[in-house]
């Protein structure tokens, strides 16, 4: 299995461990895959080459495996989680609610905090904005609540590490700087949990090290 990945030469600095190609990376090197990077620099990813070949939507991150071309970091994640059942459980059940909380992560987490994270960042000073952000808030902590209740005091959201808790960290990792977590110190302690893993941390390591160009290739 030959992986490419694609990701950027260069971000900046609070874009730093949040590119969601740390999310692919993290997955492969939790499953043992090696892999190297196609690093794309400023406005490179709305180019021709890369949007025909790489991703539709001038994007990253994408995969190229041998013949096949994928774009979408959940599905990438699930994707590798067929080769590793460090990612995805053996058991039909077992996958079935890796994929549910994986998707949960996307699509009921994410959704609400990369909202409040793009106005805080990018849109603050508008009016719109806020008139959006108290709105945004209540509806992003009733979230982590009922996120938080549903962990309760596992180390897990399932039975162990799979790829849902991968995708739901680096969603609650959005809110790093913020204190919203800190009503829910089981979430706080989940995240660290999966930051501690020395699958994540070469992961990270491997993003910093592409942007500042020190990474040796796989």
């Amino acid at each position: 299995m030959t992986i490419q990945l694609s990701a950027f030469k260069s971000i900046p600095d609070f874009a730093r461990g949040q590119v969601r190609d740390l999310r692919v990376r993290w997955a492969l090197e939790e499953a043992g895959i090696p892999y190297t990077t196609k690093l794309l620099g400023q406005g490179e990813q709305k180019s021709e080459p890369y949007v025909t070949d790489w991703q539709p939507f001038g994007q990253v991150p994408a995969i190229h495996e041998d013949g096949l071309h994928m774009f979408e970091s959940g599905a990438i994640v699930l994707h590798i989680g067929e080769t590793s059942d460090v990612l995805l459980p053996k058991d039909p059940a077992g996958r079935a609610r890796a994929t549910q909380w994986l998707l949960c992560a996307l699509n009921t987490m994410e959704v609400v905090i990369q909202q409040y994270a793009s106005i805080n960042i990018f849109f603050a000073n508008e009016e719109w904005a806020k008139l959006r952000k108290p709105s945004l808030e209540e509806q992003m902590k009733g979230r982590l609540h009922a996120l938080s209740k549903a962990l309760g005091s596992k180390d897990w959201l399932d039975a162990r590490f799979t790829a849902g808790d991968l995708l739901m960290i680096t969603v609650l990792r959005i809110l790093n700087g913020t204190n919203f977590l800190d009503a829910t110190p089981n979430l706080v302690a989940y995240k660290k949990r999966g930051e501690a893993r020395s699958a994540f941390q070469r992961a990270l390591n491997a993003q910093i090290a592409d942007i500042e160009g020190t990474r040796s290739a796989a």
